[in-house]
């Protein structure tokens, strides 16, 4: 049998970023998804402050695993506001969405 021994490629994601910065276009993308990456990463904080297992939320929520993995997994959907309640409650929060003045650009 061939040797499957483990080998990790270190990775530095301020590098990375950097370099990805470079490249046209980038800074543009990932700029416009700076809210989504914000609200995915409130919600793995929450659920990690009630010490509550991707599991755990499913259950208390009514879903899937799954379901809850791609919620916290920020970009590829934007989940409904019924389903954000259901999440906040499910770690014991409580939403609150807020619009904020823009600053002057």
């Amino acid at each position: 049998m061939a040797d499957l021994t483990y080998k990790p490629i270190p990775h530095n994601h301020t590098e990375f970023l950097a370099a990805a910065r470079l490249r046209p276009g980038f800074n543009d993308a990932y700029d416009s998804l700076e809210l989504e990456y914000t609200v995915a990463s409130q919600m793995l904080k929450a659920r990690t402050k009630a010490g509550l297992t991707q599991d755990a939320v499913a259950e208390r929520m009514g879903t899937t695993k799954s379901a809850i993995s791609r919620l916290e997994g920020s970009g590829r959907h934007a989940p409904s506001l019924a389903t954000l309640k259901k999440y906040a409650a499910a770690v014991g929060c409580d939403l609150q969405v807020r619009f904020v003045p823009q600053k002057a650009r």
